[in-house]
């Protein structure tokens, strides 16, 4: 897919950058780039197969991180061997309990010694500067080194990367209720098995029993901007759409509205038709975690509490602000290299990090010092 021009526009914190692209008023894409706290997709490693699966049709192999990957063979590919070192590429990220996809790299050899990384993937930054072909705009001077050198040349630092439309834009991802064009809404429901999505014309018009074809006509102008948000949080796996106030034969109608909406989406995901009950079925590939599970992981949470934080320091040199943090966000501190460390870039000062028991697993304190 070429890339198309637009804007990134990067906004940072410690350890973590929110990357959208905005333009006319509208949110196109985003991101979030965490350099200490690499999700892997992409890395090429030095794995070793610790479980041979024939009824999964594959194996299990340790590349170092803190669960295994999946190594799917094919019938001509040769047999693996427990204990055997293979080279392996991360292309699905673990996410929602399961653990990440490998494949095999048959033109590398196994070099000798232990398991551990050969070359690093692509990060979320970079991925969304091929998508988008324009300046990447960065607030903070020690996200700038961090950049990749290909990039740096449409680097340029700016005072404020996003302003209040951006951040509003980017806080209602994580509403499970959106609006659409015409007066409708969809609420969202993420499951461990699919992502549910209600359709409902309820706000599209104050009079009662809406016409088939006035209802048809609304369910299809939503579909882009309902698809738009797909991307946007990365929904993926199994979607099912529930149009609103549709027959079910009428709702057969749409598909070829939800076949052209879906041409927008970077991960080309196809709509597999529309079911009996009149669902619309759309399966999205898996590659990165979707972002509720990213915001609402230990990491995403630890993310959040350093940039309030941030917003308590920010303009009052004088405050040094403490941060006390339930058990569950000790050990996601503790996994990024960069993280609290950086707090002192934008605060001036050490962060103190304080474990306390009393305080709900995920859940944080900014404590004024």
């Amino acid at each position: 897919m070429a890339a198309v021009k637009g804007t990134l526009r990067v906004a940072c914190s410690p350890g973590e950058a929110r990357i959208a692209i905005f333009e006319q008023g509208e949110l196109l894409d985003f991101g979030i780039w965490t350099p200490g706290f690499s999700d892997h997709l992409g890395d090429v490693s030095v794995g070793r197969v610790t479980a041979l699966v024939p009824a999964l049709g594959g194996a299990f192999v340790n590349i170092g991180l803190n669960e295994a990957g999946f190594l799917p063979v094919r019938e001509n590919e040769p047999p693996l061997h427990e204990g055997e070192a293979v080279v392996v590429r991360l292309i699905r990220c673990g996410m929602s309990g399961k653990g990440p996809r490998l494949k095999r790299e048959h033109d590398i050899p196994a070099p000798a010694g232990d398991i551990g990384l050969l070359t690093a993937g692509p990060s979320p930054l970079e991925d969304m500067a091929k998508r988008w072909d324009g300046e990447i705009l960065v607030d903070a001077p020690a996200f700038t080194a961090r950049i990749p050198s290909a990039l740096r040349e449409r680097v340029r630092l700016v005072s404020n990367a996003w302003d209040d439309e951006i951040h509003d834009a980017v806080d209602m991802l994580q509403a499970p209720e959106i609006a659409l064009p015409g007066g409708m809404t969809a609420t969202i429901t993420p499951t461990p098995a699919l992502v549910a999505i209600d359709m409902d014309t309820a706000a599209a018009s104050s009079a009662q029993g809406l016409k088939q074809t006035t209802q048809f006509a609304l369910n299809r102008t939503a579909l882009p901007a309902l698809v738009r948000q797909i991307c946007l949080r990365n929904l993926s796996g199994a979607i099912l759409i529930d149009p609103a106030g549709l027959s079910t034969r009428k709702r057969q109608a749409l598909r070829e509205s939800v076949d052209l909406a879906l041409k927008a989406d970077p991960l080309r995901a196809r709509c597999l038709g529309i079911t009996e009950l009149g669902l619309v079925e759309i399966v999205r590939s898996r590659i990165r975690p979707p972002l509720h599970e990213i915001m609402g992981s230990p990491h995403g949470r630890a993310m959040a509490a350093l940039r309030d934080v941030v917003a308590c320091c920010a303009g009052q040199p004088s405050v040094r602000p403490a941060l006390d943090v339930g058990p569950g966000l000790v050990d996601a501190f503790s996994v990024d290299s960069l993280a609290v460390a950086d707090v002192s870039v934008w605060c001036g000062y050490p962060l103190s990090l304080r474990s306390n028991p009393a305080l709900p697993s995920l859940s944080w304190s900014v404590v004024s010092g």
